[in-house]
């Protein structure tokens, strides 16, 4: 998170230090009435009306609006903050997992991104991950099994974009038991980007597309609602919801888990994982001064004079997962409550409207995240989990990794660590060549080389992969020259190989062949 390029405003979730003998007051949202608001408001209420958005998706972005408009710059100071303490682990919970249960639960995944960092111009989801096997065919798999296993039609859906919606669904159709095509996705929402110089709905006549921006997952509320999702699932008589994203292999349906978050009559419950070293940039979990009530502080909501307490890993010392569980019913109340919105914290993000041409309009792009609502349920709670519950795909680095057997796959479609990798992944490190997937594939046309004992991997250059390399401890290989050099077969073990002048290639590689 660029500090420059995002701020936040605090929603329901950020707490104002109280000053010395005062009790702490209650939060408030920014007034949606102000005479700014008004100014802009009746012609992004027409653009929306027209592209047939829905009323709860207007309702956010209004109250969206309404906080860049207002010119709300709210941080969280360490001031306003105490540490969270001890939190309930997963290995010690006592609960005996009921399996009726999941008839009154959903399983949600998060399918609106393009992996477009990967290379991509489809779901992310569809990327092959193991075996042939897509992100969709496991998540898909492991319903299919679960339902087979306990005997319960368990209920699964997607929250799919418009710009995934079409391949995800196709690629869902040999799974013919998961039901129809309608009953298996609602459609995330689209929010008009801002004019950065007069807040005034961005225009942009070359392409109208380019007008409107995703709203980030924490649209996946205001979109159950529009959608008619919400209601629908209270009527058929479901309770619970697990969300995660789709790419974050880790996220299984955990009975043990769900049990806990039933007993525990919490509206809402994220999984967090214990921050390391590694974490210390990303945002954190903490607690209110005053109310005790839980929220996430991102590090574009830290004031730069905090840096150094917001990276302290033993005050703050755990991290979102984005395994999120619902209460349903409580999710109903809470829209009731908030005029028909969940006033989430606000991300201003900085582009151009077309954000390949630098030079076109400055606009900002406003995004909401889904675990800041643990903020806005009164009640709110955090289970510790293994961070093997967090196992997201985000590079060809960690694809890599996962196809190699430095990870198994089980009988029930899921996709862990090696027990000889004591829960730690190999580190791999590849060249910037190798950031889209079809160039890593060139690196790996024999398959990926074993990584079950390797600590650190590092590729530099150009080159492939033979079959029959296996890599222990912590391993670089380099190539200086431009044309591409094999890896031969054979174990390397903590050491350097250079391959910029060697001749071993196609013709003493058995026939390896790549273009």
């Amino acid at each position: 998170s660029n500090r420059r390029g995002i701020s936040f405003n605090m929603g329901c979730s950020q707490p104002k230090a109280p000053k010395q003998g005062q009790q702490p007051q209650p939060q408030q949202t920014p007034l949606l009435g102000s005479a700014a608001i008004q100014d802009v408001w009746p012609s992004y209420q027409s653009k929306m009306e027209q592209e047939g958005c829905s009323q709860a998706a207007i309702a956010a972005f209004r109250q969206n609006l309404s906080v860049l408009v207002s010119g709300a710059d709210v941080m969280i100071p360490e001031s306003s903050l105490q540490t969270v303490g001890n939190l309930e682990r997963y290995e010690t919970l006592s609960v005996e997992p009921d399996p009726e249960l999941l008839k009154k639960t959903v399983i949600l995944k998060l399918n609106g991104g393009l992996g477009t960092g990967m290379g991509l111009d489809k779901a992310k989801s569809l990327l092959t991950v193991s075996k042939g096997n897509s992100f969709l065919d496991l998540i898909a798999k492991q319903v299919i099994f679960m339902r087979k296993d306990f005997k319960v039609d368990l209920k699964f859906m997607l929250m799919n974009s418009f710009s995934t919606s079409k391949d995800t669904l196709h690629a869902l159709s040999k799974y013919l038991s998961l039901g129809k095509a309608a009953e298996l996705e609602f459609v995330q929402n689209k929010a008009p980007k801002v004019n950065a110089a007069d807040f005034s709905p961005a225009s942009w006549p070359q392409d109208p597309s380019l007008e409107w921006c995703p709203p980030g997952h924490g649209d996946l509320y205001p979109a159950m609602l529009g959608s008619g999702t919400l209601d629908k699932l209270l009527e058929q008589g479901y309770t619970y919801m697990f969300v995660s994203n789709s790419d974050n292999l880790g996220a299984t349906m955990d009975l043990k888990i769900l049990t806990h978050f039933a007993k525990s009559n919490a509206p809402f419950m994220m999984e967090v994982a214990d921050r390391t070293e590694a974490d210390k940039k990303g945002g954190h979990l903490a607690r209110a001064n005053g109310s005790g009530a839980l929220l996430l502080r991102e590090v574009a909501q830290c004031p730069d004079e905090d840096e150094k307490a917001f990276q302290n890993t033993t005050r703050y010392a755990y991290f979102n997962t984005n395994n999120l569980w619902l209460d349903l019913k409580a999710l109903k109340d809470l829209f009731e409550k908030n005029a028909g919105t969940v006033p989430l914290p606000v991300i201003k993000n900085s582009k151009t409207v077309d954000p390949r041409d630098k030079a076109s309009t400055k606009v900002v792009q406003l995004e909401t995240a889904m675990g800041a609502a643990i903020g806005c349920f009164p009640g709110s709670s955090a289970l510790v989990v293994d961070r093997s519950r967090f196992a997201p795909v985000k590079t060809t680095n960690d694809l890599l990794a996962l196809r190699s057997d430095a990870y198994v796959f089980t009988v029930d479609s899921r996709v862990m660590l090696h027990e000889k990798r004591n829960g730690i992944p190999p580190n791999i490190k590849l060249d910037g060549m190798y950031k889209f997937t079809d160039a890593m594939e060139k690196l790996i046309p024999k398959g990926p080389p074993s990584l079950l004992q390797c600590k650190k991997l590092t590729v530099e250059g150009n080159m492939a992969f033979s079959k029959g390399v296996v890599i222990k401890g912590d391993v670089t290989i380099k190539n200086s020259a431009d044309k591409r050099k094999w890896v031969p077969p054979g174990t390397y073990e903590n050491q350097t190989l250079d391959l910029t002048n060697s001749k071993f290639g196609e013709a003493t590689c058995g026939g390896c062949s790549i273009s």
